[in-house]
């Protein structure tokens, strides 16, 4: 099932040349750390946790900014008190912040806060785009989410690449992370052939501690990405070792025909979640791709 065979180093460089990494807002060591480490252009998401202040978003995406990064806040829909903090909010983003590109999310919330109760409800506001921001992620689901059934996320996915494709949005989706590659490539081979054609960015955890991969697992409900954990201790302590680097190299295998294989299933990148930490997941990545 998990080969241990070396990626290709080259391929593997590519892949990395085009990553985006995200960090907590109110993490200051982290935000030092993107801003003298990483490449300038290097797209650094934000996270938005429920109870967090949004302020914080246009903060750190400020210093970001000025660092020749691009912040990509998360927006999430659950967490938003009205229509006019959403404004309010829109607004400095674009005006103080600099920022062109956002990630909308429903939020980690059983009910909304206020108005909104989908990334969808956001988007057809219109105040991004009243703002000049006409770049937008979406989430991707290759495991599914353990709160909504499949058939709810299809529909959600097919309404949003929809509206974007009708106004004029730049649409791309990251996914969330998953610990083999079978679910990622089979729900890429399936939106490509219902249409949908928008960039993904594949989700992956960076380095982090077996124990702390579990955690997180459990937390976001990616049932065969445990089952992978708990079934194959072998390929647990690969990914433990090397980090991430035995999932791409699946997916490039299970693609088929190599970065052509790639190409076809509209992959433009990666995207690291940073639950062993930010520094360490830096020092990953930099070990593949020295400079």
């Amino acid at each position: 099932m998990h080969g241990t065979g070396a990626a290709p180093s080259d391929y593997l460089r590519r892949m990395l040349n085009c990553y985006s990494i995200e960090l907590h807002p109110g993490d200051s060591e982290a935000q030092a750390v993107a801003r003298g480490r990483l490449r300038p252009g290097t797209e650094v998401f934000l996270t938005w946790i429920p109870g967090a202040d949004p302020t914080d978003l246009v903060k750190a995406a400020t210093q970001l900014r000025r660092a020749a990064m691009f912040p990509v806040p998360h927006i999430a829909a659950r967490h938003l008190l009205s229509s006019a903090q959403l404004e309010r909010l829109a607004a400095r983003l674009a005006q103080d912040a600099g920022v062109d590109r956002i990630l909308l999310i429903g939020g980690d919330r059983a009910q909304p806060a206020g108005p909104y109760d989908s990334s969808l409800a956001v988007m057809q506001t219109g105040v991004f785009q009243k703002v000049g921001i006409t770049r937008m992620a979406i989430a991707g689901f290759p495991e599914g989410n353990p709160n909504i059934p499949d058939s709810v996320l299809e529909e959600a996915l097919r309404s949003k690449v929809n509206f974007a494709g009708h106004t004029g949005l730049q649409l791309s989706i990251v996914t969330q992370f998953c610990f083999t590659a079978e679910p990622i490539v089979r729900w890429l081979e399936r939106i490509r052939a219902q249409g949908i054609e928008s960039p993904v960015r594949v989700g992956l955890a960076g380095p982090a501690s077996l124990a702390t991969l579990v955690r997180y697992a459990v937390r976001c409900g990616i049932g065969n990405s445990l089952d992978v954990l708990r079934e194959h201790p072998s390929f647990a302590k690969l990914l433990i070792e090397k980090g991430p680097e035995p999932i791409i190299r699946e997916v490039v295998a299970q693609a088929g025909a190599g970065t052509n294989g790639i190409s076809q299933l509209g992959i433009a990148g990666l995207h690291f979640f940073v639950f062993g930490g930010f520094s360490k997941t830096v020092d990953w990545i930099n070990a593949q791709r020295p400079d």
